[in-house]
């Protein structure tokens, strides 16, 4: 049985909570993108748009929504599918190394971001 220690949070319904707010901050995001692309785009007005402090913010939330999302959906996917009945007594080795695989991959991939936005 798989404890809720390595979940991203402690119960299912705060997860699927998280999933659902996650995924409407990537929707307005998303959509807030897409109308500024349909305006005639140059480096310049895209260089003042994220000069902006709240846009900057806005691109952060939507990394960080991002990173929760996908955790919760990978452990969720690595939970169900690489387990010791499936695998063997490989699976929980194999789990294990795929969840610090993509903590690790989050991790980098929202640095990144701050990196690109705030400098």
């Amino acid at each position: 049985m798989v404890t809720s220690v390595t979940s991203f949070s402690r119960t299912g319904l705060s997860d699927w909570l998280i999933q659902r707010i996650t995924s409407v901050i990537l929707l307005a995001y998303f959509v807030f993108v897409a109308y500024q692309l349909g305006a005639s785009v140059d480096y310049t007005s895209w260089k003042d748009l994220f000069d902006q402090t709240w846009v900057k913010v806005f691109t952060l939330l939507a990394a960080l929504s991002l990173a929760a999302h996908s955790w919760i959906g990978l452990w969720s996917v690595f939970t169900d599918y690489l387990t010791e009945r499936l695998l063997g007594p490989v699976g929980n080795v194999l789990r294990l190394l795929c969840q610090l695989g993509a903590s690790l991959a989050l991790v980098v991939y929202v640095i990144w971001v701050v990196v690109i936005v705030w400098s």
